[in-house]
Parts: C-alpha cells; sequence; structure tokens
C-alpha cells in the first residue's frame, strides 16, 4: 500500500485510476481544479485537492509525501494547446523534484504511438489528421520530460488506439503497438496505470496497450 497522487482525477481516465488505486488499498490525493464539482470522488480513501497542473509549486507542496503520481489531464479552454502542455510538463518535472517523487505515469495520446513498422499512428493512411495539431502539442510534453533525463522516471501510457467508453472490462490488458481499431475500456486501462506505479516495468517511454484476448 501507498500514497498516489492522481492529477486529473475528475476526467473518466482519472475516475478510473483512482477506483482502482483504492482498490488496491492506495490512499490517494484526488488533485483537480474546482473540487465543489467533484464531490463524489472524496471518500475513505481519497482525499479531494484543488491543483493547477502548469503551477509548478502547488504540485510541490500537493505532491510531498507520495509514491507517484499518475497525470491525466488536458484543459479544452487553452487557447494554445502547445505551450498549455510545454508549462505542464515542466510543473511537472520541478515540482515533483522538488517534491522528492520520482516515479511518474503520464497518459498519452495513440496518436504519437509507434505502429509495428515504427511509423507513428498519425501519419499511417487514412489516420484522421483534422486534429494533429493537438497531436503535436500532447508530443511537447513527453518531450519535455525526456529532456529532463535522470531528474524524473516517466512513462507515457495510452491505448493503443482508443477507448472501448461502452465495452465490458476483461480484467486485464496487453501491451501492444499502435493500432487504430485496438480498443480498451478505461476499467482496463486503469489496471495498466496502476501496475506502473505498484510494479513499474517502462521507464522514459510511451507504451501503448489494449484489450486482453483470451
Amino acid at each position: 500500500m501507498g500514497k498516489i497522487m492522481i492529477v486529473g482525477a475528475g476526467g473518466r481516465a482519472g475516475r478510473a485510476a483512482t477506483t482502482e488505486a483504492v482498490r488496491r488499498g492506495h490512499a490517494v490525493t484526488a488533485v483537480v481544479r474546482d473540487p465543489a464539482r467533484y464531490t463524489d470522488l472524496s471518500g475513505e480513501s481519497v482525499t479531494l485537492a484543488a491543483g493547477d497542473v502548469t503551477d509548478a509549486d502547488a504540485l510541490a507542496a500537493l505532491a510531498v509525501g507520495h509514491d507517484a503520481v499518475i497525470a491525466t489531464v488536458y484543459d479544452l479552454s487553452a487557447t494554445d494547446p502547445r505551450a498549455w502542455f510545454v508549462a505542464a510538463s515542466r510543473a511537472l518535472v520541478s515540482g515533483l523534484e522538488h517534491a522528492g517523487v520520482r516515479r511518474l505515469v503520464w497518459v498519452g495520446l495513440a496518436s504519437l504511438l509507434p505502429t509495428t513498422d515504427g511509423t507513428a499512428l498519425m501519419d499511417t493512411d487514412a489516420y484522421p489528421n483534422e486534429h494533429r495539431a493537438f497531436y503535436l502539442a500532447h508530443a511537447a510534453a513527453t518531450e519535455g520530460f525526456a529532456a529532463a533525463a535522470e531528474r524524473l522516471d516517466w512513462v507515457a501510457l495510452s491505448p493503443s488506439g482508443d477507448f472501448d467508453h461502452g465495452g465490458t472490462s476483461t480484467g486485464g490488458y496487453a501491451v501492444a503497438p499502435a493500432d487504430a481499431d485496438s480498443r480498451i475500456t478505461y476499467d482496463d486501462f486503469a489496471l495498466a496505470l496502476l501496475d506502473e506505479v505498484d510494479a513499474p516495468r517502462t521507464s522514459r517511454m510511451h507504451v501503448g496497450v489494449e484489450r486482453r484476448v483470451s
């Protein structure tokens, strides 16, 4: 059992991660911008906290005493997504370093994940690219983590393709390269997130996961 901070706990992936962390016996600090909107998250093992992922000082203060941080974040109101992701990356690197927390599990994008031949999913034929600027903005965050070198032990996890919003959990997952047709439920994705907290297997790279096929 440990203490985990989940930034962006109010979203679907954040909620699933919070539920799975509590199930495993962890104490959770659930960081959201407006705790009054997420009172349903609060519980015996969950402490709600207000926080801004682009504020290094706030993150440092919140993260002290935690074993790891899971971040599943984006600000829909950001007028410059790249600048926002760069700011978030810098704040996480600096804030966690000052708090003495080394492990960060970041929720990335399948669009950036390599396929079996090494081509990024967003560069494959027929992949929708109307949001390419957002894909590249998201990539700026992982570039920031990579630039931190030994200061941060990070991993980026994403679905290999997309989330299965209405499917049934299989109770497991498989690591897989990018595949636009691949799907995974939020509950199964949360298993992968918490496994990379409890028994880290991957460091300083982006990994895709998909539903487990029995």
